[in-house]
């Protein structure tokens, strides 16, 4: 059975799997749905169209599955949909989605979303992101795993993080920002290429070097943006071991619609 403080405000139709523990005060509405293992701290409002997964942690004054804040959006039944095993901590503001676009904002597993953190309407997070403390992403907005956001990071919306980037303290990012970049800045830039965050994830030597010959073609030899992509998709052949890491680092250029950070 779910450990409901008797302060809380829980409606009937919600759905609280075993071991769900809910603290006082606490607001759940009717189209909520938690899984096995998750808690949910004091002063928490869970609404709307809202399912998480197993084993979360919820910090207070939380505010999850708002309405959101675009002038379009007129009630639509739109969905939050969040994983497992994230931490969402103090004040973290994460709202459905919009008709107009997917009708769902979703968030993965093993993410580490830190206070005040906002993820607006139809972004889609991935697994093991880590938000420090007033990162901002507008509406659209796609996050890769392994990526991490520097505090009072602002993402423009529709904008494109490919996995394993690190976003620097205090970045505006209004351009796509590739796979494996480390970037920072207002106006952001290229400063290089995430090694630290590669080791911590067990990449190979040679991994790297196919890593940091993607930065060099991309960003080093004054080459244009198709002949990069078209020396970039080359490296596998060269580079095997790394055969994954390109394809990763092409499928993002293809898709890129608002231009790299350059």
């Amino acid at each position: 059975m779910a450990q409901i403080h008797p302060t809380a405000l829980v409606d009937p139709k919600a759905e609280l799997d075993a071991g769900v523990e809910v603290g006082p005060y606490t607001v759940i509405g009717p189209d909520v749905k938690v899984g096995a293992g998750t808690t949910i701290a004091a002063h928490v409002v869970l609404e709307g169209h809202t399912t998480i997964g197993r084993d979360n942690r919820i910090f207070q004054f939380g505010s999850i599955g708002a309405a959101n804040q675009d002038k379009k959006y007129k009630g639509e039944p739109t969905q939050l949909v969040i994983g497992d095993r994230n931490t969402i901590r103090e004040f973290v503001t994460l709202h459905v989605g919009t008709v107009q676009d997917k009708a769902v904002t979703r968030i993965g597993n093993d993410n580490w979303i830190m206070a005040y953190t906002h993820v607006g309407h139809d972004c889609v997070v991935g697994d093991n992101v880590t938000m420090a403390n007033n990162s901002t992403l507008g509406g659209h907005v796609e996050i890769g795993d392994w990526v991490t956001i520097g505090g009072l990071t602002g993402i423009h919306q529709f904008t494109k993080v490919g996995a394993h980037a690190m976003l620097g303290f205090q970045s505006a990012v209004s351009q796509d920002v590739p796979p494996y970049m480390l970037v920072d800045g207002n106006p952001l830039a290229v400063r290089g290429v995430n090694v630290v965050g590669l080791k911590r994830r067990g990449f190979s030597d040679a991994r790297i070097a196919a890593v940091r010959k993607m930065h060099k073609l991309l960003y080093r030899e004054g080459r244009t943006l198709d002949d990069a992509k078209a020396a970039i998709g080359a490296l596998a052949g060269e580079m095997p071991e790394a055969a994954g890491d390109v394809a990763l680092m092409s499928a993002f250029l293809a898709a890129a619609t608002r231009g790299i950070a350059r």
